[in-house]
């Protein structure tokens, strides 16, 4: 019915490149037409951090942790009286595109007993897109957090030749998350220091293996041009001082009705790791002794899910998912030659709690779930937990009845399973 995909450079290519088109056509998109100058600001930001070892295996071989990143990026903030209400309820946040180079040299690792050598990490150049939110603005003071997404290129990669224990990252190009909390001090208006703690993260979501991921953790310290920072400071944010007004009638609501039945198809793939842990175990003369290529396998979903609108910013629900996996012969194959006699199926189904956060035509979806019925083999009994989670960024066509198109990733405790191109329509109730 679903055949095996072995191109796939070309599916990974096409996900990534959809991954970073989404990001950065949101952040235009979300933009107030005919935005002046004074919207724009700049930035340029260090970030020396360390290397996380989150993992108990890599906890053993990783060495030689000290890391460094440098930021630049352009920042367009939402300003009061040219902003939407849904600006006002986020307290005017800033949305900035940058690139960031991550300096890992000094990142190495060594399995006990294996190499006579380190592997290194390898350098990382981020193209990413940022949401800040401020919950604190005064004079000269303001704190905000920030979300953030992208597309990474790694220089350096694992392969069996002189890389064997890069296991953190196994393609060149992936996908990049961060997170931070930060304090800016503005001396004057136009200008402000900002320091913060940054968490990034990089993996390409098992379209490849190996895909521990790479994850780093460290302060920051940026300068940043705040052309905006004064008409902002004219206009706290309501979301502290008052509640965020109902959405019943709202211009910038993408569904009259605070009741929409979701429906959602996902097209997406991986690669095993029940492959990636058979050919590490081959004898050292098999060429696909820790081989670098894995055959990249379709996988499937569709999703239901009911949500309530509830406020501008916000919906939650609850969803009923199925999962179709093409891989499940090729994995029963694999337990049937180890000796394992286990039960094996394509199909998934689980029920899930999801919810959404809007900003304009833009939206950041996440769920958790529990599987009603999963039978995927030995390595799925032993590692995944009947529950599972998916997140992804998404964008709202209001033009076309609010058809959404986005990426998804599903994961099972924190680690990636397969990475969908999802596309999604709402039907009123």
């Amino acid at each position: 019915m679903m055949s095996t995909i072995t191109s796939s450079r070309w599916w990974r290519v096409a996900i990534l490149f959809t991954i970073h088109y989404s990001l950065f056509t949101s952040a235009a998109l979300t933009c107030p037409a005919g935005a002046q100058p004074r919207h724009w600001g700049y930035g340029v930001s260090v970030n020396p951090n360390w290397q996380l070892a989150l993992d108990e295996w890599v906890r053993q071989w990783l060495y030689d942790n000290d890391a460094f990143a440098v930021s630049v990026e352009a920042i367009h903030s939402a300003l009061p009286g040219d902003s939407s209400a849904i600006d006002r309820d986020f307290g005017y946040p800033t949305i900035s595109v940058g690139l960031r180079y991550g300096d890992n040299h000094h990142v190495k690792m060594q399995k006990p007993r294996t190499t006579d050598y380190f592997s290194p990490l390898g350098n990382t150049l981020t193209l990413y897109g940022t949401f800040s939110r401020p919950f604190f603005r005064s004079r000269h003071w303001e704190a905000d957090y920030t979300l953030g997404t992208g597309v990474g290129y790694s220089s350096t990669i694992y392969n069996k030749t002189d890389d064997i224990d890069n296991e953190l990252i196994g393609s060149h190009l992936s996908i990049y998350f961060n997170a931070g909390l930060h304090v800016t001090y503005h001396p004057v208006s136009n200008w402000g220091i900002k320091a913060g703690v940054e968490f990034c993260h990089h993996s390409n979501g098992a379209l490849a293996r190996p895909n521990k991921g790479a994850n780093s953790l460290g302060p920051s310290l940026s300068l940043v041009y705040t052309p905006y920072y004064e008409a902002t400071t004219h206009h706290p944010s309501p979301s502290i001082h008052h509640p965020s007004p109902s959405i019943h009638p709202s211009p910038t609501t993408h569904h009259p009705s605070p009741i929409t039945l979701d429906l959602s198809l996902g097209v997406g793939g991986k690669t095993l790791l029940e492959d990636w842990h058979r050919t590490q175990a081959l004898p050292v003369s098999d060429p696909d002794y820790c081989t670098e290529d894995f055959t990249f396998y379709m996988a499937y979903s569709l999703h239901t899910k009911l949500m309530y609108r509830y406020a501008r910013r916000w919906a939650s629900g609850i969803g009923a998912d199925l999962f179709y996996g093409s891989y499940a012969d090729h994995v029963a194959d694999l337990d049937e030659r180890a000796g394992r006699h286990v039960k094996h199926s394509p199909w998934s189904v689980g029920l899930s709690a999801n919810h959404t956060v809007y900003y304009h035509n833009a939206s950041l979806q996440m769920a958790i779930g529990y599987y009603l019925y999963r039978e995927m083999g030995s390595n799925a009994k032993e590692i995944e937990k009947p529950y599972y989670e998916r997140i992804g960024l998404f964008y709202t066509f209001s033009a076309l009845s609010n058809l959404t198109l986005g990426v998804s990733l599903n994961a099972h405790l924190t680690k990636a399973d397969f990475t969908e191109l999802v596309i999604s329509y709402p039907i009123k109730i």
